[in-house]
Parts: C-alpha cells; sequence; structure tokens
C-alpha cells in the first residue's frame, strides 16, 4: 500500500473490524477517515449489476469527469478486465478479506491508481453487503482537470487480512483408504 489515502483507510477498517470477519456498515464514520474521504467509495454487493456506487469521493468523481453514484463499478475497466475484477469481488465477499490491486488506464503507463476494496456487512448480516473502497492516483495526477481517465486495466494485485479458518486437511496414512482418492506413485523419491 503506498498511498497514504489507501493505508488510511485499510487501518481504520482493521480498528473498526476488531476480531471479527469485517466491520459493519453503520460502523464507518466519515469523520473518522476524513483526510482520505475523497478517494473513498462504497459499492453494492449486486453482482448483477456491476456493484454500483453508493458513495463516491470528489478525487473518486474528478477521475473520471464525472459524478459516479450508481454506475456500475466494474464499468470502469474494460472489457477484458470486467469478469477477473467479478471473480475477485466474489472472493473478496466470500473470504471476508480485503484486496489491494494496481490499476492504470487502457495503453497508458503514465496514469496509474491504486485501488483498495475492503467488505462490509449491512444490519448484522453475516455476509458482505457492501464494500468500503479508495481509489487514488500514484503520484501527483498533474493531467487531472485537464483530461479525464479512460476504461482502466488492472494491474498486480494482492488479499489483506485474515481469510476465514479453513479445516485441516484429512490426513492420509499409509495403507488408508479414502473414497474418491487415488494416490500414484510417481516414482520420484
Amino acid at each position: 500500500m503506498k498511498h497514504p489515502s489507501i493505508r488510511a483507510l485499510f487501518d481504520y477498517w482493521e480498528e473498526r473490524r476488531g476480531g471479527r470477519m469485517m466491520p459493519e456498515r453503520a460502523e464507518i464514520e466519515p469523520g473518522a477517515i476524513r483526510r482520505a474521504l475523497a478517494d473513498t467509495f462504497i459499492l453494492s454487493f449486486e453482482p448483477g449489476m456491476g456493484h454500483p456506487f453508493r458513495l463516491a469521493g470528489t478525487r473518486v468523481c474528478a477521475l473520471f469527469g464525472r459524478e459516479v453514484k450508481g454506475e456500475a463499478f466494474v464499468h470502469l475497466f474494460a472489457h477484458g478486465a470486467r469478469r477477473e475484477l467479478r471473480e475477485l469481488l466474489a472472493i473478496i465477499a466470500e473470504e471476508c478479506i480485503g484486496m489491494v490491486a494496481s490499476a492504470s488506464e487502457v495503453g497508458e503507463t503514465t496514469t496509474s491508481v491504486e485501488l483498495i476494496l475492503l467488505p462490509l456487512s449491512h444490519q448484522g448480516g453475516n455476509g458482505t453487503a457492501r464494500f468500503l473502497g479508495a481509489l487514488a492516483p500514484n503520484g501527483p495526477p498533474h493531467w487531472l482537470g485537464s483530461r479525464i481517465l479512460g476504461a482502466l486495466a488492472l494491474g498486480t494485485y494482492r488479499f489483506l487480512g485474515h481469510t476465514r479458518a479453513i479445516p485441516a486437511m484429512a490426513q492420509i496414512t499409509a495403507g488408508g483408504a479414502r473414497p474418491n482418492l487415488v494416490v500414484y506413485d510417481g516414482g520420484r523419491r
């Protein structure tokens, strides 16, 4: 995490969630993240609608030259990146983990942004209902105001936070049989 807004938002999310999988949407206090607020947004968990923006900070809107509230988040990305982004959002929701990623304008190497996506529950629900995120330019956006960002290409990404406890794999013992499992001796020692 390079951008101060991205780091601040992640630290705040970690603090709010405590020992839980994710914090509640109602626990997010805008005043507590005021320095990152312009880069911050909230998405609905609506896969069929492309995860529309519920709220978007002023710098997020300025990057695209318009109010993005109500627009599908995945439509900010090039067609080739949308499927992967939908899959990543599903992983974030299912595993209750965050993700930080880089993205750049298609065909441009100088206009890159950093992105963070963090799950939120809503009104006591167990599943993800919202995503808290931020989108911030890497370096001073000298171009901001003179042009807008075009479609984004997803760059590298990594997941953040703890994942749900995964049951330990069953031990395979010599001579033991397990239904539907066949172990072939490959000859390597």
